[in-house]
């Protein structure tokens, strides 16, 4: 007597266990996505915040909103903001890193103008944008990745 149902669970179970990368990566970058696009709504809000540039004596002057020391945004933060490739971690654990790169057109590290702005300076408060954004997606990121993953294996073991 042979049973079939066993070699072909067996077979879901290999094709599952050969897939499980891909689909780790589609649902990390997916979350990220959702964290990422929050971040950066929040950045920009700041950004476009005339408000921001005006605190104590670097900023705001008689002149107008973006007199004195401060200057109009000129946008290098914002494009340097992205999600790195995924990587593998030495304990098997796949990562992404949502965050800002280089340096804008005056060589300021564009990482350094985004902690500045998320925790303050001296002459700047601060305006956090990143801590309140994971905060806000979290619960939606880990739903989205569990989504993914339990489509991926239903897509797989229902043999699509």
């Amino acid at each position: 007597m042979t049973f079939k149902a066993g070699d072909e669970y067996a077979m879901k179970l290999s094709k599952l266990a050969a897939s499980s990368d891909e689909i780790a990566k589609k649902a990390i970058y997916s979350a990220a996505d959702i964290v990422a696009d929050e971040i950066k709504k929040n950045l920009v809000g700041n950004l476009r915040d005339p408000a921001y540039a005006g605190i104590g004596s670097y900023g705001k002057s008689k002149a107008g909103a973006w007199g004195g020391k401060a200057s109009k945004p000129t946008g290098d933060l914002e494009e340097s903001f992205g999600i790195t490739p995924i990587s593998q971690d030495e304990d098997g654990n796949w990562n992404v890193k949502i965050g800002f790169d280089g340096y804008d057109r005056k060589g300021v590290s564009n990482q350094l103008k985004a902690r500045a702005m998320e925790s303050g300076t001296s002459i700047l408060r601060k305006r956090p944008f990143v801590r309140p954004a994971v905060n806000a997606t979290k619960k939606k990121a880990v739903e989205t990745m569990n989504e993914i993953i339990e489509q991926e294996c239903k897509e797989i073991f229902d043999g699509r």
